[in-house]
């Protein structure tokens, strides 16, 4: 089943990116929806049925327990036959990190090559996957070891990065071999995040920063001719779809408009989720637009930071060091670990200049471990957790009236701040030094600008959870609406995140009535094949 979820996942991805040519950036991004789509579609399912997956728990914490060598002898003629396949184009591979143009103009299919590489790694991931579950970290970590330690050649790093991934793993898991019983029933794919992540970031200040090959670039959206006017049109829609989320909701006799006293019944029920929703989606699609024209990484989005990662080891904290831990109790925890993972990253930063790579990079290897956490956790069938699946899923349903003035007022905020930082995000684009030439300090202006996507993020995620698939898809939804500028990409984003929560708030609560579907995940599951319909246009 695993290997044909692969399949299937990999049909996706090259459907959607071939009219491009296989174009690395088309490939990832699609790859990333992708993935957070089946994360969410299987997140719905834990959710309804979490007794009876623990096993799947395990085996997605990279449980790596055998009886018998079966596993082995599935894994390695499979193995050797993809190796002699990298092999074969490794030297076209080569040649195709010389720029399209050169590559091209030695005869090279691009297109074919980036399929035949394609095909290789996705079958390398499916049958481990298939075979061992989901190791965390060491495709990332092997290769950056391996370059840091100086293998420059794309041979010679194949090789040793094939070598480093298996001596991690082998490494980690005879150090749980080693440990007491009580900790040898412990994932060893999640033991090998824990202990690389830390050494990840020790790591990271000798990254060298090399930049990225020359490839072709997608033409970007036709830009909208009256952006302010179709920013207009968005604010008046915002009370408009506000008033129909209250007033429009499905009881025990079908769906139903309330009015006059049947609304003043319902809205103090239905309003405080409502406005947290549309102020939660816009604070991480403004957190997401700053991120990615920061970086101009456009796969760059809230949950890469680390900061949410953050405010769910505190939750989580919290959760399993106390007998009770009220509403205000799991804001405290999580704001603390937030504030710790930003402090960090922070000092982190402030050693390179805040280099936008070595900022991503940390985040998403302080990400993993909040992630292994998690799948452990899930894994210990704990029912303190079932408050921890539902919040993590991104449920409004304990969002109170003060929490969700908070997260308006930090919304409005924030969208406040828009003219203050978009000649910043208009300029940094362009290269540091354009920048700096232009008067802008490129430490200074991305120091504030990663505090401020930082402290939106972790605002969002205390009061409504980590619902990070609206901060990638509400940027890409204002760019392809043609909202170029900096001021008008913010804000169209702001007000797309924000009704995109808001329908999906909406819907999760009257689908399957008297049930309720979480905000973020349904905001995936429907959000998704629209994001990927658009991408799939381009």
């Amino acid at each position: 089943m695993a290997l044909a979820g692969a399949g299937l996942s990999a049909a996706a991805l090259l459907a959607l990116s071939w009219r491009k040519g296989l174009s690395p950036v088309t490939v990832v991004l699609a790859g990333l929806v992708l993935s957070l789509y089946a994360g969410s579609v299987s997140g719905v399912m834990v959710l309804f049925n979490h007794d009876l997956l623990i096993g799947l728990f395990l085996w997605g914490a990279g449980f790596l327990d055998q009886q018998d060598w079966s596993t082995a002898a599935f894994l390695a003629p499979r193995l050797a036959m993809l190796a002699l396949a990298a092999t074969l184009v490794l030297r076209p591979l080569v040649l195709l990190g010389l720029g399209e143009g050169g590559a091209r103009s030695l005869g090279l299919s691009v297109a074919g090559v980036r399929l035949a590489g394609l095909v290789i790694a996705v079958m390398l991931a499916a049958l481990s996957v298939a075979a061992v579950g989901v190791v965390s970290f060491v495709g990332l970590a092997a290769p950056t070891i391996v370059g840091m330690a100086g293998a420059r050649r794309l041979g010679p790093r194949l090789l040793w990065a094939t070598l480093c991934g298996a001596a991690l793993l082998w490494a980690t898991d005879a150090l749980v071999l080693l440990a007491p019983v009580t900790y040898r029933e412990l994932p060893t794919g999640a033991v090998t995040a824990v202990l690389g992540v830390p050494m990840l970031l020790w790591l990271l200040p000798h990254l060298r920063t090399t930049a990225p090959p020359v490839t072709s670039t997608a033409a970007p959206p036709p830009r909208a001719h009256r952006p302010a006017l179709l920013l207009a049109a968005g604010a008046l829609l915002l009370p408009l779809a506000l008033w129909a989320a209250v007033a429009a909701g499905r009881g025990p006799d079908g769906w139903e408009w309330s009015a006059g006293g049947a609304l003043a019944a319902v809205e103090p029920w239905r309003l405080p989720r409502a406005l947290a929703a549309l102020s939660g989606g816009a604070m991480l699609a403004v957190a997401g637009a700053t991120l990615q024209r920061m970086t101009g990484n456009p796969l760059a989005a809230p949950e890469i930071l680390g900061v949410s990662s953050g405010a769910i080891l505190g939750v989580i904290v919290l959760m399993f060091s106390t007998e009770a831990s009220g509403r205000g109790a799991q804001i405290l925890a999580g704001g603390a670990g937030a504030a710790a993972v930003l402090a960090a990253m922070l000092a982190l930063g402030h050693r390179d200049g805040f280099s936008p790579d070595r900022l991503l990079l940390a985040g998403i290897a302080t990400s993993s471990i909040s992630g292994v956490v998690v799948a452990v956790l899930m894994a210990g069938h704990d029912p303190r957790l079932q408050t921890l699946v539902t919040w993590l899923s991104g449920s409004t349903y304990m969002v109170g009236p003060t929490d969700a003035l908070a997260t308006a007022l930090l919304a409005g905020l924030a969208v406040a701040a828009i003219p203050f930082v978009a000649r910043w995000l208009d300029l940094l684009p362009l290269g540091g030094g354009v920048a700096a030439a232009l008067g802008v300090s490129p430490p200074l202006s991305r120091a504030v600008l990663f505090s401020l996507s930082a402290l939106l993020t972790a605002a969002a995620t205390l009061i409504v959870g980590p619902l990070s698939f609206v901060g990638l898809m509400g940027p890409h939804l204002a760019r392809m609406m043609g909202l170029q500028r900096a001021a008008a990409h913010l804000a169209g984003s702001a007000l797309l995140g924000g009704l995109v929560m808001l329908a999906a708030d909406w819907l999760g609560r009257g689908m399957i009535f008297p049930y309720q579907v979480p905000a973020g995940l349904l905001a995936s599951v429907i959000g998704g094949p629209f994001l990927l319909w658009l991408l799939g246009r381009r």
